[in-house]
């Protein structure tokens, strides 16, 4: 099975009523506990790669790593370049084997952000990739992004239609509420998606695919279990499992989560570390940590995206 596009899974997603996961990769151990996850539940996936990922592994190891991962499970996987931000890094992901590409001009005028995702493409495009754009600006940190919550903005569902005609853009990441990285809202706050936002632009540009980035739901599980062994996270509030679900149900057909993937793994190192002082065996602090991938990542299959027997 080689690796595809998203454009045949979006398709079937919206008609259905469900959210393909896109799940962010760093190492061996992620890819493995992501990719049987899905391949037990029968789920398709998108497997995406941040800047700082690309820097931490290299780009050719995480695509061997992949390409043994669809030998394994047989899935069609889909690899996306999360929050590109120039031309040359999604140049770069293109040529090197990606299906699925963002141009993140979220940070430019609207005019600019369009000339620039064009660009972007055009080049995709003519080599058989798919562009995701964005327009909105979600505040937190996660990787190289980091937008403070003055500067966040809402997507502007007037101008969608014209993003999406001028710049041939295959999907939209938008606005409505989510944020990047594990502190999106402090106990007291209460979470709220934009649905009217949704709604409007489900309702202007009806059957085209939407992206929600910034969609971990910040377990409590993980939280308390870091904190048990050692760690300091402060108390935090993530977006709702089944607002997620509600937004799957509707024209939001990509669900990014990356920070429930960081938190479920560490909770499995701290807790391992904790009960052997010990042990400095890799393999073994490393194996609970990919079995809470792989757990955190059905459940999220099954319980949020509504993927799962999809393929």
């Amino acid at each position: 099975m080689p690796i595809v596009t998203s454009t045949e899974m979006f398709k079937k997603a919206y008609e259905e009523g469900y959210a393909i996961g896109a799940f962010n990769v760093n190492n061996m151990e992620i890819i493995q506990g992501i990719t049987e996850a899905a391949a037990e539940v029968q789920s398709p996936l998108i497997l995406q790669v941040s800047a700082g990922a690309r820097k931490y592994a290299k780009h050719v190891y995480l695509m061997k790593l992949i390409e043994a991962a669809i030998e394994d499970t047989g899935l069609p996987i889909c690899v996306h370049l999360d929050h590109g931000e120039s031309f040359d890094i999604c140049k770069s992901c293109i040529d090197g084997g990606f299906s699925s590409v963002m141009f993140d001009g979220s940070k430019y005028s609207f005019e600019e952000n369009i000339r620039l995702t064009k660009e972007v493409v055009d080049y995709a495009h003519a080599r058989g990739v798919v562009v995701e754009g964005e327009l909105g600006k979600l505040a937190g940190i996660e990787d190289d992004v980091n937008v403070s919550a003055k500067d966040a903005s809402y997507t502007d569902p007037n101008q969608v239609e014209e993003f999406v005609k001028s710049t041939g853009v295959d999907s939209l990441a938008i606005a409505i509420g989510t944020s990047h990285g594990a502190y999106k809202f402090k106990p007291g706050q209460k979470p709220q998606l934009r649905f009217d936002i949704l709604e409007e632009v489900q309702k202007r540009m009806p059957g085209f695919p939407i992206v929600l980035h910034g969609a971990s739901s910040v377990i409590p599980e993980y939280v308390n279990t870091i904190n048990q062994y050692g760690g300091n996270m402060p108390d935090a509030i993530g977006i709702p499992e089944d607002m997620l679900r509600q937004a799957a149900k509707m024209a939001v057909c990509k669900i990014n989560i990356d920070s429930d993937l960081r938190l479920a793994m560490t909770a499995g190192v701290r807790e391992y570390l904790a009960n052997h002082p010990a042990d400095f065996d890799p393999r073994k602090y490393l194996t609970p940590a990919r079995n809470n991938i792989k757990e955190l990542v059905k459940h999220k299959i099954t319980a949020v995206l509504g993927s799962d027997h999809k393929l």
